[in-house]
């Protein structure tokens, strides 16, 4: 698909990714959201950025009435939220799920669809904020939980991870839902993988004892607009590293291989969970190509010489913080089988042809609001 933005709108600049993600859904998933008020936890993060912008763009052709949109902002408040702030689509509310009060929130006792996805997913800042990351995901659900278990909603959306399947043995990759995962209880990246974990058993219990429609989304390695370039993941920091015309540093050998999932191919995925309807859990991502870091880093380079004039290159270097790589998984690759079966869930968008939307995306609004 050709991008063709307008410099003066961010929400033009993204439309032509929401059009993937809008086709993507069935006639039937999108009369669900008729006439329906949405509650967002987390909204002004990655994930937040583009279902903001998708429920903006189509908030006509969904029918939709209303969106509650809720975040501490304890990262940043960006530029792009402020303009939304002014659409009267949108309640937006400063909001922290780990210690406010879901019922003191106009509306939300009215919500059709909950989307809990307030949690930090970025292994360099969940370490630093490691309680709060543990909070979000249990306590901060629990009390949504509690809040809607004998309401009439239409769909419950949790944000596990892929981290939960830890690091798999060689012949569970491609991982499919029913691997029971190796992870580390005591380790440095714990605080997300086990409250991801404990999540999930929380949302089964909920939805077996009060018949929730409740849908468990397993996210693999989502990237594209709505990123914080200083995000510290592997592709927001690469992208920053074209940005700003300097070597890409990989802080590993780069052999760890991973699958890498266009935002616009995982929301679709998201917004089949929620209006599925019933409980049920789904990896989230796309099956091939699976590639080592190196490998990436080659593809931001052509990339960035085409969109940016990049004139950088791939150097290796190591972590000053020993913990670094500790519980790093090899590898990640998911079976996406059961997604595409139950939800006609088909991710189509490649790693080369991704990372050179979101290359052109940042190149095009790099004097725009994308700002945090």
């Amino acid at each position: 698909m050709h991008l063709s933005f307008h410099k003066s709108d961010c929400t033009v600049k993204v439309k032509a990714h929401v059009e993937h993600t809008f086709a993507g859904l069935s006639l039937d998933e999108k009369r669900k959201f008729k006439d329906a008020t949405i509650l967002i936890t987390g909204c002004g993060g990655f994930l937040g950025y583009y279902f903001m912008n998708f429920f903006q763009e189509k908030a006509e052709a969904l029918g939709l009435k209303k969106v509650i949109a809720l975040d501490n902002f304890m990262l940043g408040y960006p530029e792009w939220i402020r303009k939304m702030e002014k659409n009267p689509l949108f309640d937006i509310e400063k909001f922290d799920i780990i210690c406010d009060k879901i019922e003191n929130i106009a509306g939300a006792d009215r919500a059709d669809f909950i989307i809990h996805m307030a949690s930090i997913a970025s292994p360099m800042f969940y370490r630093q904020y490691p309680i709060e990351t543990l909070d979000a995901n249990i306590w901060g659900l629990r009390s949504l939980l509690d809040f809607y278990k004998e309401k009439p909603i239409r769909g419950f959306l949790f944000y596990s991870s892929s981290e939960l399947y830890g690091n798999p043995d060689p012949e569970h990759v491609p991982t499919s839902e029913d691997y029971y995962g190796y992870v580390c209880a005591t380790g440095p990246r714990a605080c997300y993988d086990e409250s991801k974990r404990f999540g999930e058993t929380m949302c089964m219990l909920f939805a077996q004892k009060f018949n929730m429609p409740i849908g468990v989304a397993r996210p693999f390695n989502n990237y594209g607009p709505g990123m914080r370039i200083n995000d510290k993941r592997v592709p927001a920091d690469f992208a920053l590293a074209i940005m700003e015309n300097r070597n890409i540093e990989i802080l590993s050998n780069g052999a760890p291989t991973r699958t890498f999932c266009y935002i616009a191919d995982s929301i679709n995925g998201y917004l089949k969970i929620l209006v599925h309807g019933s409980y049920d859990y789904f990896n989230i991502g796309i099956e091939a190509p699976e590639i080592s870091i190196s490998r990436l880093a080659e593809i931001y380079v052509e990339a960035g010489k085409k969109i940016f004039g990049y004139t950088g290159k791939v150097v290796y270097a190591t972590s000053h913080d020993k913990e670094y790589l500790t519980n790093n998984p090899e590898r990640r690759c998911p079976n996406i089988d059961k997604a595409r079966r139950v939800l006609n869930y088909s991710p189509s968008i490649l790693v080369e042809e991704g990372v050179g939307r979101f290359l052109q995306f940042l190149k095009e609004n790099e004097e725009g609001e994308y700002k945090w």
